[in-house]
């Protein structure tokens, strides 16, 4: 889904928080794999297709919004140089 502001935030309808699983890590909903698990495998040369075949109940879509899910929270990040 496309917002006013053109950005895809689909991930909210299956990325959640819940304080009983994984201490309250953002999760895929229904399962107990964490947005962090699903970025790192990728980062680590995984792709969609193993993903899913390891991870039974994982989908494409799932994957989609682990990656929007990282994006905007890195958006809103901001960094400040260190003065020495």
């Amino acid at each position: 889904m496309a917002w006013e502001d053109g950005r895809d935030r689909s991930w909210e309808q299956r990325i959640v928080l819940d304080p009983a699983i994984l201490v309250g890590k953002p999760i895929v909903k229904g399962t107990r794999l964490s947005v962090e698990f699903v970025v790192e495998r990728l980062a680590d040369g995984w792709t969609e297709q193993e993903l899913i075949d390891g991870c039974p109940g994982l989908t494409v879509e799932d994957i989609r919004a682990c990656l929007h899910y990282a994006s905007e929270r890195l958006r809103e990040d901001k960094a400040y140089p260190l003065t020495v």
